[in-house]
């Protein structure tokens, strides 16, 4: 079985595949201050029914990197396969600064790639919402990135002296009546409103229209509001990811990883 693990700026997710069947997902939070035994300690008690042969690691916090590639290490005694912009993805990235794109969008974008459909943009609603642009090439465009709800939401609690903390939640009407629906549909119904704005541009730059597909933990709720129907709904692209770069880049049973 392979372990992908996906390190988030809010979550680590941990998803297991057999082959190619999709078998389970964990969650742990990205917590910094966490120590490596104790990671290994975590992932001893997850992992525990489970016959991991492989792991791949995708992550976009510095703080975490040694630490859980170690605790992999020592929990599964496999060598993880890192995801860079110097690892082979399937995609050529013609971004400005490589070095600068994020494992999860690396892992995004290759797995949008392989579906063979032309131009994707792929829109994924976590800690940021970023969109990320394939061309018909399979070229790594580069994309946009925005605040994402939770980030929007936090953002208006401290930096204003009234307005409360909420969760995401369902927005019921444009025009509210009280604060917090005033804050959701500010949030969820301006985000919406954002992506399909930012949809339009980028196939006015793309010279055609593209493919859309929503992943992230917000993607079914954002959906709802969008004028713009995604193509495809796919909350664990990012695994897919990510496990597409591992089989790329597994060779004669060995992993070859760089270097976090």
């Amino acid at each position: 079985m392979l372990l992908t693990a996906d390190i988030g700026n809010t979550n680590i997710t941990l998803g297991i595949f057999d082959n190619d069947k999709y078998v389970n997902e964990f969650r742990l939070a990205s917590d910094k201050d966490l120590a490596q035994e104790e990671y290994e300690n975590l992932l001893k008690t997850i992992l525990r029914d489970y016959k991991i042969t492989g792991c791949v690691i995708g992550s976009v916090v510095n703080e975490l990197d040694d630490k859980f590639k170690c605790a992999i290490k020592n929990t599964l005694n496999t060598e993880p396969v890192i995801v860079s912009n110097k690892i082979n993805s399937g995609v050529k990235i013609i971004a400005d600064s490589p070095e600068e794109v994020g494992a999860d969008r690396i892992a995004n974008a290759a797995a949008a790639a392989s579906m063979n459909i032309g131009a994707v943009i792929v829109i994924d609603f976590g800690t940021a919402t970023t969109f990320d642009i394939v061309n018909a090439k399979k070229e790594f465009c580069g994309g946009i990135i925005i605040p994402g709800l939770k980030t929007q939401l936090k953002s208006l609690y401290n930096s204003t002296s009234k307005l409360p903390i909420i969760d995401i939640d369902i927005s019921p009407c444009a025009v509210a009546q009280n604060t917090k629906d005033a804050i959701l549909a500010g949030v969820i119904r301006g985000s919406a409103c954002a992506a399909d704005g930012l949809i339009e541009q980028c196939e006015k730059e793309l010279e055609q229209r593209a493919t859309l597909i929503a992943t992230g933990g917000y993607c079914g709720l954002m959906a709802n509001y969008m004028k713009r129907k995604f193509d495809y709904i796919k909350p664990i692209l990012t695994l897919e990811g990510l496990k597409l770069i591992y089989e790329l880049n597994k060779v004669e049973g060995k992993n070859y990883s760089s270097t976090l």
